[in-house]
């Protein structure tokens, strides 16, 4: 039905023709209910894909109007004869024989209250994800999605989908002007559906399709459309682990962390990605027996790129869903915590990448980035960095912190590339950068928003943590934010990582005029809260594997790699291994197939499998291996300067009357016999372990069970024994009480 409408109500051409085209700003100024109050009632209504168009009562379902065709492409507008007071009404439409009903969305009042709105423009709301995003609800009696973006520079939003036939000109949003965030409620949908966001930007062009900055859920790449699931579903059972969880994260705690990128671990017989649910089944029996305390996840928010390990995310608010939806990933992390093994994840908030679906130019300007490539594009990745000096960016990813911790019980967050934003001139060369006001390098609005970040963590979320990769002598990276520091709980040491590695990579002819390398890091051991990191960057990228880079013939490799983590693993500070590590993959990673779990197969593999396990078990029972990891009490070396022998010997203590143990480490493939080292006490000894067992591979060399101390000064102390090094091996000795 055509014609000109008998109300006066009707808009005027030229905003039917702006509905029409896509480019009003203001829908709910054109489209919905109007009058009332004592005055006629008119309703306005876009459905370019009817026909024709009826007004129901939506309590008595009673049709009360059949509004015009004021124009070909499908607007409708009409009075409602008799009703001066306005009614929650729907619309039925038809189309040649289809008869559908449906509520119209532009009868809904706002769902974004005035304190949200507030806080958002203050850039203080911490649980803004409980707004932004698309959150499924009953709004007014109706069961549908409330959706909210911020765009404040945007013409125009509307949300798309194929329940709209991705046209942006069906579903146009509301504007909160304040704050710049864009509302909708969209009657009668359902979780499961796909989204975007249709942007017109500041320009008046219109942007490729946008993914919500704030879904929680994304399809699974290469798709990128965000899924309607609202936050996360789950019925935790980790009480008694987040009751306790203070303390097995603490700085005397026993923390030794599995580094695991969940798509190369384990994969299926033929080659296909494990789920959530199988991966932590595997993980949680796999992480008990090698006496892991914790697993550490590359990067599982949603990212584009499988090739860039997550380290390029788009959603930071959804698990990826390359191995499930969130609720799977929120058993995940359950069945880790009834395991007793925390969970950390790599978290990204130093830069994105600039796919068009993304953060880019998210509104047609420089919203999330800064507009200078000086300060806001990385040459290093090709990737955007945030302003972090914009409130609402700061809180967006403040926010977001506090989601994976709150809503996914995340245990902590090891925070990538920190020194990417902490310094204005990284990677950059003279002219390519830009100083902060008082002519530094120090980037002001990132130190800021880290210790914010790191404030509210440790306020909000009780025993959690975070981890600093920052790799600088920046100073006080994990010193409390009120006396200076970045207020990170941990930072890892990737200067220890780099000097000994560099020195176990040499022959040992050569290790002697090297020494250093391995006693530097108890310089500056505790001036941090360190973790000793082997992580993923050192298997790619050419670096090869563990085992590739240890010198020698295939014995002597897998000697050298026994006795390193015997090093590391009596080393003060928190310790991390990257997976594979631990059983000698011989090939470097690749994260498109699965570790080479066959190996287990020989010896040399599985012995260095157990080495770790007897490791870790070592590290958790023995107070002096772990309780000061983190303060300079705890270590002490016996003899640090034996550098024509390449031999290392130190104590390490606990608290109290807990027994020290003292670790001798024989660097070279000599076997050293009635070599004399100091010792703290009298009485017995006995090795509690040896990386040159037998049951590692190794070649058996030992002093026997039983090590007796004499009255005989050495090494500065009144007492000492004679004890047999092993070739390449690490000894682990202590008083038999």
């Amino acid at each position: 039905m055509t014609g000109t409408p008998t109300t006066t109500l009707t808009p005027s051409h030229q905003e039917i023709e702006s509905i029409i085209r896509g480019r009003h700003g203001n829908p709910f100024a054109v489209l919905g209910m109007f009058g009332g109050d004592g005055s006629p009632l008119a309703v306005n209504v876009f459905a370019p894909d009817a026909a024709t168009v009826e007004v129901l009562d939506a309590t008595t379902g009673a049709a009360v109007a059949e509004l015009d065709r004021v124009h070909p492409e499908g607007f409708f507008a009409g009075e409602v004869a008799g009703r001066t007071t306005r009614f929650p009404y729907r619309l039925r439409q038809s189309a040649g024989d289809h008869v559908w009903e449906r509520d119209d969305p532009y009868r809904f009042s706002p769902v974004l209250g005035e304190l949200d709105e507030y806080l958002l423009g203050e850039g203080r709301h911490l649980e803004l994800y409980n707004r932004l995003g698309a959150h499924p609800t009953t709004h007014e009696g109706v069961e549908g999605v409330a959706f909210c973006v911020w765009a404040p520079n945007a013409r125009r939003v509307s949300v798309v989908g194929p329940f709209n036939a991705w046209d942006g000109r069906r579903h146009p949003m509301r504007k909160r002007l304040g704050v710049g965030v864009w509302e909708l409620f969209i009657p009668g949908l359902e979780r499961g559906a796909l989204y975007k966001y249709e942007i017109v930007g500041v320009q008046g062009d219109v942007l490729p399709l946008k993914a919500d900055p704030v879904s929680f859920s994304q399809e699974n790449p290469p798709a990128t459309a965000s899924v309607v699931s609202g936050l996360p579903r789950h019925d935790w059972q980790d009480a008694d682990w987040l009751d306790r969880r203070r303390e097995k994260q603490a700085l005397d705690a026993p923390v030794s962390i599995y580094e695991v990128h969940l798509g190369s671990w384990r994969r299926g017989g033929g080659g296909e990605e494990l789920d959530y649910d199988s991966l932590g089944d595997l993980l949680v029996d796999y992480a008990t027996d090698m006496g892991f305390t914790h697993v550490e996840l590359l990067p599982i928010t949603e990212h584009p790129f499988t090739g860039s390990w997550g380290y390029q995310p788009i959603g930071l608010f959804a698990p990826t869903a390359r191995f499930g939806p969130p609720e799977a990933f929120a058993r995940f992390v359950d069945k880790l915590h009834k395991a007793d093994i925390g969970l950390i994840v790599d978290w990204v908030p130093a830069h994105f990448p600039s796919d068009a679906h993304g953060l880019v130019r998210f509104d047609g300007t420089a919203l999330y980035e800064h507009e200078d490539p000086r300060l806001g594009f990385h040459r290093d990745w090709n990737t955007l960095i945030y302003n972090f000096g914009r409130v609402e960016v700061a809180n967006f990813l403040e926010a977001n912190a506090l989601f994976w911790l709150e809503h996914y019980h995340v245990d902590a967050l090891r925070v990538d590339a920190v020194a990417s934003m902490i310094y204005l001139n990284y990677s950059r060369e003279e002219g390519e950068w830009i100083p902060n006001r008082y002519g530094g390098n120090e980037n002001l609005d990132a130190t800021a928003f880290l210790r914010e970040m790191n404030t509210r963590i440790y306020e909000r979320t009780p025993g959690a943590q975070t981890m600093a990769e920052e790799s600088t002598a920046w100073p006080g990276v994990s010193r409390p934010v009120d006396s200076g520091g970045l207020g990170f709980g941990y930072k890892w040491n990737m200067g220890w990582m780099h000097d000994t590695l560099d020195y176990m990579s040499l022959d040992p002819v050569h290790r002697k005029h090297h020494h250093g390398r391995m006693t530097f890091g108890i310089h500056y051991g505790f001036s941090e809260n360190f973790v000793l990191p082997l992580s993923h960057d050192e298997v790619v990228h050419g670096k090869g594997s563990m085992i590739g880079k240890m010198p020698g013939d295939r014995w002597q490799k897998f000697a050298n790699l026994r006795a390193y983590y015997g090093f590391m693993w009596t080393h003060p500070g928190k310790k991390l291994l990257f997976m594979g590590g631990e059983f000698g993959q011989e090939r470097e990673w690749n994260h498109n197939q699965s570790l080479d779990w066959h190996l287990l197969q020989d010896g040399l593999h599985s012995g260095l499998q157990s080495a770790v396990r007897d490791l870790n078990r070592l590290y958790r029972s023995e107070p002096a291996l772990h309780e000061l990891d983190c303060d300079p009490q705890g270590f002490q070396w016996i003899e640090a300067g034996d550098a024509d022998n390449s031999v290392f010997v130190y104590m390490r203590r606990a608290r109290g009357d807990a027994r020290p143990v003292v670790v001798v480490c024989n660097m070279t493939p000599i076997v050293r016999h009635d070599f004399r080292i100091g010792l703290p006490e009298g009485g017995r000894w006995r090795e509690l372990l040896n990386t040159d067992a037998e049951h590692y591979g190794g070649s058996g060399v030992s002093t026997g069970d039983v090590i007796t101390a004499e009255d005989v000064g050495w090494h500065g102390r009144s007492t000492s024994a004679r004890v047999t090094l092993p070739p390449l091996a690490t000894l682990v000795l202590a008083p038999d009480r």
